[in-house]
Order: C-alpha cells, then structure tokens, then sequence
C-alpha cells in the first residue's frame, strides 16, 4: 500500500448532495442499464460511490436514481438496500422515512476495514506459501514482477495516482487469487470496495515515498517463496495495518468526510 506523506492542512470542501446537481445526473446516467436488474443498478451504484463520484455525505434518493437510470424504483430500491447492508450507504438514525446518504469517510471505520482486508488477504498469503514448489515459484515470479511495476509506477513524474492504485490492486488481487477458495474470494470482493473508497479518495496525501510499501511487498513475496505461511500471513497484515495507519494520520490532519 502506499505510503504517507505530510498532508495538506486545507480541508476539502463539503460534498454536494446527489440532488439536483448536474456531474451526478450525468455520472448516473452515463450506460444507464435500461430495463436492468438490481444487481446491475446495485454494480453502478458501488463504482459511482467507490470512484468518489458520489461523494461521501451526498443524499442518494431513490425516486430520483430510477429516473436518472430509467428503471423502475424496484430494481433501486433492492440495489439500496444491498448497498446499505454492505454498509456502503447509511440511513439516517431516527428518521421517520428512510433518507439515505453515502456513508462517511471516518478513521474508525478505515481503521475497521483495512484491518479486515488484512485479515482476508493475510489467509489467502497463508494458502499462497503452502502451494507447491512449481506453483509457488510461478506466483512469486508473477508478484515479483507486479511490485516491480508498483515501484516504477510511484516512481513516476507526473505521478498518476490512479495508475498507482492500479497496480498496486493487481499486486494485491493476484496473491488472494492463487489459492483463495470461492468463500474467500466473495468476502474480499465484498469488502475490497469499501476500504478501495479510502485509498483514492486520500491517496495523492499517501503517494510521496512508497519505499516503506514496496519493502512489505518484498516481504510478503520472500515469505511465499520460502513457503513459510506463518510469516506470509504476518507480513499482509502488517501491510494492511500500516495502511490503516497512514491513511488516519492524513485524515487526521485532512478531516472526515461526509461526516459533518
């Protein structure tokens, strides 16, 4: 994961609602899925929300993202509540009907979720290192090469920070693929997104000196390589729990958002 860097003091502006404002109507209806099903409603939504294009705070309301996606209210209705299950937006405590708005950025919550990323991906690590000696090698080979492509990417001037994250998704996505079972891999795919929003929403604060996380990777990949699954796993979920770390100190110093 990328590491920290002194954030700026300025705090971002507030999030404009979802309502009545014009890069969300055209955010929203951009491949509008006609005559979809919830889950595509539901695959939308998350992207719109992952991305930070529906910002933290912002007012999702139902009535109106049927009609920017020219479904019926159905299909929203089922995509909305999937998304709150998943925690992806909130209702608001003790309204009398439900007002939803896009859950808040906050430091326990990343701290709650990167952790739990760890968690996941520290035991996919822990199946990667038992994996047999031919496969073992050609997975080490592969995340060898994808760390090596992180380094040149945060290396990069200008600094693409999307292009960043990327790669260091790839990195990540191939060491939970190697071995993970079905169970696992539904699990990652669902939280995954959730911790994903804080990484490019705070990750031009994080990206000055990625040093620190091209080393946990390296240790990450020599744990594998020497087929210690104990220390395979260590090493994940110290890298996710460094995260945590940095990415509280930036809001720490940035500010919550959506919260207010």
């Amino acid at each position: 994961m990328p590491v920290r860097r002194p954030a700026s003091s300025s705090r971002t502006a507030a999030a404009r609602p979802v309502r009545g404002t014009r890069s969300h109507d055209d955010d929203l209806a951009a491949d509008a899925p006609h005559g979809s099903r919830p889950e595509q409603v539901y695959q939308r939504l998350r992207d719109l929300i992952v991305q930070g294009l529906l910002a933290p705070g912002s007012r999702v309301v139902e009535t109106e993202v049927a009609t920017r996606l020219g479904v019926s209210r159905t299909p929203v209705r089922e995509a909305l509540q999937r998304l709150q299950q998943e925690g992806f937006v909130v209702g608001a405590p003790g309204a009398q009907q439900a007002r939803l708005t896009v859950a808040p950025l906050t430091r326990a919550d990343v701290h709650e979720l990167l952790n739990i990323v760890g968690e996941l991906e520290g035991l996919g690590a822990r199946w990667a290192a038992a994996l047999g000696t031919a496969d073992r090698s050609a997975l080490v080979a592969d995340l060898r090469a994808l760390n090596t492509d992180f380094h040149r990417m945060g290396s990069a001037v200008p600094l693409d920070h999307s292009s960043l994250y990327e790669a260091d998704e790839r990195l990540h996505r191939k060491l939970v693929e190697a071995s993970a079972g079905p169970r696992l891999l539904a699990l990652h795919d669902s939280v995954k997104p959730q911790a994903e929003r804080y990484i490019r929403m705070y990750i031009s604060m994080l990206t000055s000196d990625i040093r620190a996380s091209v080393a946990e990777h390296d240790a990450i990949i020599a744990a594998i390589e020497h087929g210690d699954a104990d220390e395979a796993q260590v090493a994940v979920q110290t890298n996710w729990r460094h995260a945590a770390e940095r990415i509280a100190k930036v809001i720490e110093v940035a500010g919550e958002r959506g919260s207010w």
